[in-house]
């Protein structure tokens, strides 16, 4: 098939990506289809594995606002939505806190307490905050990249399971191969910093208007019933298996459709197949899911758990 500019644009932002971010390739495409679908994401990698270089690319990429929040025990919720100040008079005016930006990187998020975490539920849900009874609407392009440590847990607070159902994606960074590390000392040799944007070498591709026609797009790849009924297995079977503890909410079905119609338009499709569901399942449900406690002791993480249930779960044929 043709096509579309919005595809296009799609595989515009991704190139800008994997030119800047290198050996990231399927976070690159997960914090896009995030994007696209109108979804938050939690990144989840050791320091210095391009978190926030991917943030700060993919807003300078689309261009439009971005924040960057450092998440610590002393911040306060006001901080992070903003406050009324009294001004002329009696009158108190709100001023808006930095979540009032288009691309928000909130780093490090479980090392604030639990009311400050408790901040962005609005936000991510409505995108809206409500401060002193007044709703603040936030901007169409609202989209939360949130970051942790998997490795660091003192002085940490873990995210509850209503804010972790709150992110779309759950997105790992890993060490890159050893050819790409070399490469990336290259790239700093030839002038990049990543804490100056003008080296990144890219132009924005699109703006906020843009990735509303992005998100439209999307929204227009055709999904069959044999499609939505695949993923309704795949979240149900969470629930039942001996393997978890935990299963994953309906709100993770509805997650998985709407990335696999991105992820199809991304490819140039405009329908949704199988291996769509497949690639994007374990994204989308790693952070909804507990492995069973006997099983954690002896190692076996969350996704070697979901793959042997997508093995177990019948992939449809037409």
């Amino acid at each position: 098939m043709e096509r579309t500019t919005n595809d296009q644009q799609a595989e515009a932002i991704l190139t800008a990506l994997r030119r800047v971010v290198l050996g990231q390739a399927d976070a690159t495409r997960d914090c896009l289809l995030a994007l696209m679908a109108g979804g938050h994401v939690l990144l989840e990698g050791v320091p210095g594995t391009a978190k926030t270089l991917l943030v700060r690319t993919l807003a300078r990429a689309v261009d439009v606002s971005y924040a960057r929040i450092q998440f610590t025990p002393d911040l306060m919720p006001g901080d992070v939505t903003g406050v009324s100040v009294l001004s002329g008079g009696d009158q108190f005016r709100f001023r808006p806190g930095p979540i009032f930006h288009d691309l928000i990187l909130a780093d490090e998020i479980n090392r604030a307490p639990a009311k400050t975490q408790a901040a962005l539920l609005e936000a991510m849900q409505e995108r809206t905050v409500t401060v002193d009874g007044t709703s603040h609407p936030l901007s169409k392009t609202f989209t939360v990249f949130a970051t942790q440590n998997p490795i660091e847990f003192e002085g940490t607070y873990p995210l509850p399971e209503a804010e972790l159902d709150r992110f779309m994606l759950k997105v790992r960074l890993d060490y890159p191969e050893a050819s790409v590390e070399q490469d990336i000392l290259g790239r700093y040799l030839s002038g990049f910093e990543a804490d100056e944007p003008e080296t990144y070498g890219i132009t924005s591709v699109t703006d906020g208007d843009g990735v509303a026609g992005l998100r439209a797009r999307a929204r227009r790849v055709r999904i069959e019933p044999a499609i939505t009924a695949y993923i309704t297995s795949i979240v149900r079977e969470t629930r039942g298996a001996a393997s978890l503890t935990m299963g994953a909410s309906p709100r993770a079905g509805i997650a998985l459709l709407k990335t696999s119609r991105a992820l199809a338009m991304l490819e140039g499709r405009d329908y949704v197949v199988p291996d769509d569901v497949k690639a994007l399942a374990p994204a989308v449900l790693r952070h909804r899911v507990a492995v069973a406690p006997e099983l954690e002791l002896e190692g076996v993480s969350p996704d070697e758990a979901l793959k042997s249930l997508l093995d177990q779960t019948d992939v449809p044929t037409s």
